[in-house]
């Protein structure tokens, strides 16, 4: 680091993304992409929009805004549109987290939330998953507390029910639920329309995931006028222009065509049982995911040697280092092919370990 870094700031430890290797005939399993490519009218008006780069792009994002409040059934300014679900989460830490609110989130979670904690300087507490690697959520009551859960949750993939997720918000009306939707769209129920009951709950989610388009970094939250107002106030403190023009025209194409997107989620949750059922044949422990991935160990062969054993095979999944999830790998579901020439790999790995 250089001499003029904050002192603020010599400690942080920054978000370490999956690995993005530029390898021939590489399977990539480990981020959570989708496996198809975005729909062709997202790729069409974001073309049309590149011959009018010379201009800044609406900073209201006012199309893509009321198109997004008029599928969730909301309000124009309960919503807001941001340059990735990273952004508004971090606008979260910024707006709603300090020296009285410390914020609150699971320690087996997304990563990003302890780095935005850090980044901003405010005090923050993780609480341990229980021996089942869900979330309690009786630990999250009467904190007074920011809390931050990722539903359904990452790397885990459990979802939690949207009951019990509104008697939560409903009983602890003193601390603000930012609830992580990144994963809601393969399989679960979206906590969007509590925030017309509720003024202490904030969704977030994003088109990385089942609308294909994590290469162009959009994402949104929902909130109260007043949740969002706050929020806007930060983002018009930052940058303005958080959405370019070929991203927000991406996204105005990707909810024209919803057809494509529910049936690449329906294709990606299919595969997701499927390879779960053949996983668990061969004896694999894993959780009950919700989402785009795969949470799952092997009680013999460990989680780095799979790992290894399947980038020796140019298939790529993700290996986290801590303790209790060590044995673990988050395996990202591609396509019924792909994954097919993963079980294969995970097969052969099996064998060549049993000899």
């Amino acid at each position: 680091m250089s001499r003029f870094l904050s002192s603020r700031l010599k400690n942080l430890e920054p978000y370490t993304p999956g690995e993005q290797p530029q390898i021939k005939n590489l399977i990539k399993l480990n981020t959570n992409e989708s496996p198809f490519p975005p729909s062709a009218k997202a790729i069409q008006l974001a073309a049309d929009e590149a011959k009018d780069l010379q201009l800044y792009p609406d900073p209201e994002c006012r199309k893509l805004t009321q198109m997004l409040a008029d599928k969730l059934g909301v309000d124009f300014d309960e919503v807001l549109v941001t340059n990735g679900s990273d952004e508004i989460l971090n606008f979260a830490f910024m707006a709603f987290c300090d020296e009285e609110r410390e914020a609150v989130f699971p320690d087996i979670t997304y990563g990003f939330y302890k780095v935005f904690a850090q980044l901003n300087g405010v005090a923050y507490r993780e609480i341990p998953l229980d021996e089942n690697l869900e979330i309690n959520l009786d630990d999250y009551k009467g904190l007074k507390s920011t809390v931050f859960i990722a539903n359904p949750n990452a790397p885990t993939g459990i979802y939690i029910g949207i009951c019990e997720i509104e008697k939560l918000v409903s009983e602890n009306p003193d601390s603000l639920f930012v609830i992580d939707e990144a994963y809601v769209d393969f399989g679960n129920q979206s906590a969007v329309p509590l925030i017309k009951k509720y003024d202490n709950i904030l969704v977030t989610q994003t088109f990385s995931k089942s609308r294909s388009m994590a290469g162009a970094r959009l994402g949104f939250g929902v909130g109260s006028k007043k949740l969002i107002q706050d929020l806007n106030t930060i983002k018009y403190s930052t940058n303005p222009y958080n959405i370019n023009k070929m991203t927000m025209a991406a996204g105005i194409g990707a909810l024209l065509d919803e057809d494509y997107t529910s049936g690449n989620c329906k294709k990606i949750c299919e595969a997701r049982e499927y390879t779960l059922e053949n996983l668990r044949e061969m004896g694999f422990e894993a959780t009950d995911s919700k989402a785009n991935f795969i949470f799952a160990k092997h009680p013999k062969i460990s989680g780095e040697r799979i790992y290894s054993g399947l980038r020796e095979r140019s298939i790529l999944v993700r290996h986290f280092g801590g303790a209790r999830i060590l044995e673990y790998n988050r395996i990202t579901i591609g396509t019924k092919e792909q994954m097919d020439k993963f079980l294969t790999a995970v097969r052969e790995i099996i064998k060549e370990e049993e000899k």
